[in-house]
């Protein structure tokens, strides 16, 4: 018998930040990539992945996660969704 994650059963759900921070990835050429701590409704801490360029989060902001993991960076395997809650969408950049 196979088991579930629990990730399985809730694809997306919404979560507290606890700690915005930036960390390098595996490979020596590229910069650091945003990254928040945050807590899951079941309590466990995880580090997901902000893409896009730029964010405002700060400790206690609201967040909506999915799935999916970051090849580069070891551990992560959550990333927010850009346009919900308190993380606003990416401004296009101006030429």
């Amino acid at each position: 018998m196979r088991r579930t994650r629990s990730s399985a059963q809730h694809p997306r759900r919404q979560q507290h930040t606890l700690r915005p921070k930036y960390k390098n990835s595996d490979k020596e050429a590229q910069l650091g990539k945003p990254q928040v701590l945050v807590r899951l409704s079941t309590g466990k801490e995880m580090v997901a992945y902000v893409p896009g360029i730029g964010h405002n989060l700060q400790e206690h902001n609201l967040v909506l996660v999915r799935v999916g993991r970051l090849k580069d960076c070891p551990g992560v395997k959550l990333k927010c969704v850009r346009g919900k809650y308190d993380l606003p969408q990416v401004i296009k950049q101006k030429v």
